[in-house]
């Protein structure tokens, strides 16, 4: 990751065809820490010029990736997962400066990255066609199909900055598994892990051009490659306001849209509340409850709503602020003010509208200005904002709800559809729930947690379209290409 400079006045470059090069415009933007709002680096405030160079790697690089056999793929792979292990340290503490994560967490993102690849690499050698025979059919009796997996092309990764490394691998593994070049772009706001992965990728042998990273303002960059007819697939992670942004900006290029949630947990009055508790916990507050599949809401039968609030308060007492740096801190800063300031103005609107605020609900200025604390509100409503808007902060919003039915209707009238989580002791309820639930995936007496993809992920309604995993990607980002023989009868 070619750099001019120290400290703060670091300038890290762009990755386009195997090169590390500056912007066309020779303009930088600021990387800003939330831990402190210092500068800790600028990079390349890349152009259009910039992006279509980035296509013409990638298309010119289609053909070297997809037809090395996967065998060498798949040892490049894994060559990377190693080195993201031997480099653990240094990328920790990228990803602690850059995005505020708390070491714990992103200790926790480098080796699901790592993991990861080495996954894909496995991966890689399972992507296997399939032969047809014409006789299940009047009009092909003689015919045989043959049914190979092709790669899709170049897909093109914009990643969001709340994982920005193990997202970022969630789309460039697989997409490199299944023999696509690819074009990345990082979130504005945390980039350098991104960049610091395609240094590793480069170590790791990957060909000239077959992983592009580029810089630079989303609107522009972000909407000129995803109308760009070279583009064969869109992998974005992100908001639905922006993803929706992107279905409509995109042409014939295939989609796969992550977007964002309002995750419920429904609490049953037979539920082992001391689970809920700290699973609810966990899904409110861990990295500040700056992730989609988040757990904002928590749908709880009122005739245990006190006792779970109670325990609920005192797990949120355990997530402790301070410096990302330092491996006890729990809860580090928001991403920036704009992020911190939505969620002031959501638990203000529930106080206006009769919340309580059982503890937090304020910054906490002396650990810098982007610190919420983990705050507590019961009494939520449907006729509060937080009941519905995606909340991206550590903010538990509890709701007492008349029982089961009542959980399914709140929870099904959310436009996003992404998790749900169900606690309950009755298993015939957990599977009603499980069937009922109009979400990607309902977890049943635990909080969403995606870990490497061995189960797919993936929203419905306004949450997304599509799935990704580890093979479940692989699928989705190759193609289906038929030979069908019609044999000479003797």
């Amino acid at each position: 990751m070619p750099t001019e400079g120290e400290a703060t006045d670091s300038v890290f470059k762009m990755l386009i065809g195997g090169k590390w090069v500056a912007s066309s415009s020779k303009e930088l933007m600021p990387v800003v820490s939330p831990i402190d709002g210092e500068v800790i680096a600028k990079v390349q405030k890349g152009t259009k010029k910039d992006a279509e160079k980035a296509v013409k790697a990638a298309v010119a690089a289609k053909k070297t990736i997809g037809t090395m056999p996967a065998v060498d793929r798949a040892e490049i792979l894994r060559n990377a997962g190693e080195l993201i292990y031997e480099f653990s340290e240094e990328l920790i503490e990228t990803i602690c400066l850059d995005a505020g994560k708390p070491y714990s967490v992103a200790k926790g993102e480098i080796e699901a990255t790592a993991e990861r690849f080495l996954y894909a690499a496995e991966e890689a050698k399972q992507i296997t066609g399939e032969s047809l025979l014409g006789d299940t059919v009047p009009w092909h009796k003689e015919k045989i199909g043959m049914v190979i997996r092709q790669p899709i092309g170049v897909v093109l990764a914009i990643c969001p900055f709340n994982y920005p490394l193990f997202i970022a691998s969630a789309k460039i593994a697989p997409a490199l598994a299944a023999g696509n070049s690819v074009i990345a772009k990082p979130a504005s706001d945390d980039p350098l892990a991104l960049l610091f992965l395609a240094e590793i990728l480069e170590l790791a042998g990957l060909p000239s051009g077959a992983l592009n990273v580029i810089t630079g303002p989303g609107a522009e960059i972000g909407d000129y490659l995803s109308s760009h007819p070279d583009i064969d697939m869109i992998s974005f992670t992100g908001s639905t306001r922006v993803g929706k942004a992107i279905a409509k900006n995109a042409s014939m290029q295939k989609l796969h849209l992550e977007l964002g949630g309002k995750s419920p947990a429904l609490v049953l009055a037979d539920a082992d509340l001391e689970l809920a508790a700290k699973q609810c916990a966990s899904g409110a507050f861990k990295f500040s409850g700056q992730r989609c599949d988040a757990i904002s809401r928590i749908l709880v039968d009122k005739s245990v709503a006190a006792k779970l609030t109670k325990l609920i308060l005192k797990e949120a007492k355990g997530y402790t602020m301070g410096d990302p740096l330092d491996e006890k801190t729990k809860i580090g800063p928001l991403i920036n003010e704009r992020a911190i300031a939505k969620v002031e103005s959501l638990v203000a609107d529930a106080k206006k509208k009769g919340a309580k605020v059982l503890c937090g609900g304020k910054r906490e200025t002396s650990f810098g200005k982007l610190y919420y604390v983990p705050t507590v509100l019961s009494g939520v409503t449907p006729k509060m904002k937080i009941a519905w808007e995606e909340t991206f902060g550590p903010v538990a919003a509890i709701m007492s709800v008349s029982g089961y039915e009542e959980m399914i209707e709140l929870s099904n009238k959310s436009e996003y559809g992404l998790d749900a989580s169900v606690f309950t002791n009755d298993i015939n309820k957990a599977i009603d729930a499980g069937l009922r639930l109009e979400d990607g995936t309902v977890n049943i007496n635990a909080a969403p947690a995606h870990g490497l993809g061995n189960f797919p992920f993936g929203g419905d309604k306004d949450s997304g379209m599509d799935r990704e995993g580890i093979k479940f990607s692989v699928d989705d980002m190759t193609k289906a290409h038929t030979i069908i023989f019609n044999p000479k009868k003797p």
